[in-house]
């Protein structure tokens, strides 16, 4: 199992993102702990402008992991990127692939409805 740690506060919505990208992207099973900064100064004082921080088992951290190619990179170097679904993501981002609507889905006015 592939241990992560994630640098993060209450209500960071870029970590949030880069959560989402991990599940999508992250090859093998893997575990989050997630450390809120904000209980302490000397976290505070390291991560404080640069949540999300992402760090594996040997401390290696990865900052700004929300964007999909600096994740995915770092994931690869690791052996850990699933690489089917970095490419599609890829398509997707590109606007090659329509993301899949869910059954009964309904767009208007550009939000997503479900039936």
């Amino acid at each position: 199992m592939i241990r992560l740690t994630l640098y993060t506060t209450l209500g960071c919505h870029l970590c949030h993102q880069l959560e989402a990208l991990l599940a999508r992207l992250c090859a093998g099973e893997h575990r989050l702990e997630r450390i809120e900064i904000s209980e302490d100064d000397a976290l505070m004082e390291r991560y404080g402008i640069r949540i999300p921080v992402l760090a594996d088992a040997e401390g290696q951290e990865l900052d700004r992991g929300f964007e999909a190619s600096r994740l995915a990179a770092w994931l690869a170097e690791r052996g850990w990127l699933d690489e089917t679904a970095w490419e599609a993501l890829q398509r997707e981002l590109a606007g090659e692939d329509e993301p899949r609507e869910a059954p009964g889905a309904v767009m208007r006015g550009g939000r997503r409805y479900l039936g």
